[in-house]
């Protein structure tokens, strides 16, 4: 069973930066590439940022500019970078398969603890 395992959060000022890192106990990311998610208490999980297994690259809008998204494929891990955080990027953060393999309907991967990141002066 492939466990997931997010690390990197923290409490930041506004205007601050994170690095966040996901390890994957397994290569399911050349597999079905690796996404990274958020949800904030009260709110759905919601995509944030996300390679594909051919290396395609996307956004969310709201984090276009601000957050970069790595990979390490010889350590299996994936990184994200966020810069210029916002209160509104307070949230749980977790990493899974990217889409359309996550999506509402599943993902071919068990959550993880998820790392939470809070954005308050």
């Amino acid at each position: 069973q492939v466990l997931l395992v997010e690390s990197g959060g923290g409490l930041v000022q506004p205007g601050g930066s994170l690095r966040l890192s996901c390890a994957a106990s397994g290569s399911i990311f050349s597999i079905y590439g690796v996404g990274w998610y958020r949800q904030a208490p009260g709110d759905q999980r919601e995509p944030v940022a996300h390679i594909t297994r051919d290396a395609i690259i996307n956004y969310a809008d709201s984090v276009k500019g601000r957050f970069t998204i790595s990979r390490d494929s010889a350590k299996d891990t994936v990184y994200l970078q966020m810069n210029s955080l916002k209160p509104e990027d307070t949230a749980v953060y977790y990493c899974n398969a990217a889409p359309p393999y996550c999506s509402e309907n599943g993902c071919p991967v068990g959550w993880g603890q998820g790392t939470q990141v809070t954005v308050s002066s």
